[in-house]
């Protein structure tokens, strides 16, 4: 089995509300480390990237707000993702908001083409599509763009991190969406990209769309990158999210997804997003995302 090198990204810049820099916190707290070698893996934990507060920066362009200050953190995490990825190790990425995510599937697509010469799949599991850009974003939240710069799109400060585009749009898999913006809709329609609401979740069932998702992430590529937001899950289950959505995943809906990423033997690394501790009920979050990475490395019932 692969060691697993822990990496904190106490990034809220990206994000609407303060509170999710203390995400990574929250998961050492919840036992992260010691219960992924309780596995039997080897854990480094590498610590946390520094990143700036929105107190002390300016958000400059309105429509993406803090978007350099986001990216040096970001090329900072490819960086330190993408050594961890050539000394054979399986990279954690604790967030943070879900813009670092810019920097540690960046990494891994680097890796996966430089290694084997294929391109990464993307499992992007999220109750939102992350593929606004500076003209379509209502908010200039720069946490609802870092799938749309993986993409080879806007914003272009993200969009660099690596080589670009980072993912191509038939390897990249939506799971669980369900609150999108309108502009944005039509933009996920003409890209080409795979999505599986929360509707075909309810019609199908977890188990087929995993299966499904997971086969076309998988499909000619050279490994998987999972990122996880824990708003997928319902805000019954993960109340400690800074854009909470009802109708998510359940409990054993979000362990079902894990589980089957690791029944595929291809994760390349792991991102779980979005954690807000000021927002939560006695860490409940941070360990039902705890659970969940157990699960993505292999932990069964049986």
């Amino acid at each position: 089995m692969k060691p697993v090198h822990i990496i904190g990204v106490p990034l809220d810049l990206g994000a609407g509300r303060r509170g999710v820099d203390m995400g990574p916190s929250a998961l050492r707290i919840a036992g992260m480390g010691d219960q992924i070698a309780a596995l039997g893996r080897t854990v480094v934990d590498k610590g946390d990237l520094p990143a700036p507060i929105p107190e002390t920066q300016r958000p400059a362009d309105t429509r993406k707000k803090y978007a350099k200050d986001i990216a040096r953190v970001c090329h900072k995490l490819f960086d330190l993702a993408l050594k961890s990825l050539d000394a054979g190790a399986l990279p954690l990425v604790l967030g943070g908001d879900h813009s670092l995510a810019a920097g540690s599937v960046a990494s891994s697509a680097a890796w996966v083409r430089r290694t084997c010469s294929r391109p990464l799949g993307l499992l992007w599991i999220d109750a939102h599509g992350d593929m606004n850009t500076p003209d379509t974003t209502t908010s200039g939240n720069v946490h609802g763009m870092p799938l749309a710069a993986l993409l080879g799109n806007e914003p272009a400060e993200l969009a660099s991190i690596g080589f670009s585009p980072s993912v191509l749009p038939q390897h990249t898999v939506l799971v669980g969406i369900r609150n999108l913006d309108e502009r944005e809709k039509e933009r996920i329609r003409q890209s080409g990209v795979h999505v599986f609401t929360m509707k075909d979740i309810d019609r199908d069932g977890i188990a087929s769309v995993a299966e499904r998702a997971l086969a076309l992430a998988a499909d000619g590529t050279g490994g998987i990158h999972v990122s996880f937001d824990m708003d997928v899950c319902d805000p019954s289950f993960a109340p400690g999210v800074g854009t909470p959505v009802k109708g998510g995943l359940d409990y054993r809906e979000a362990h079902m997804v894990m589980e089957m990423v690791a029944d595929s033997r291809r994760l390349v690394a792991l991102d779980l997003a979005e954690i807000n501790p000021t927002l939560d009920l006695r860490n409940t979050t941070a360990e039902f995302a705890t659970e969940l990475a157990l699960s993505a490395f292999g932990k069964g019932i049986l």
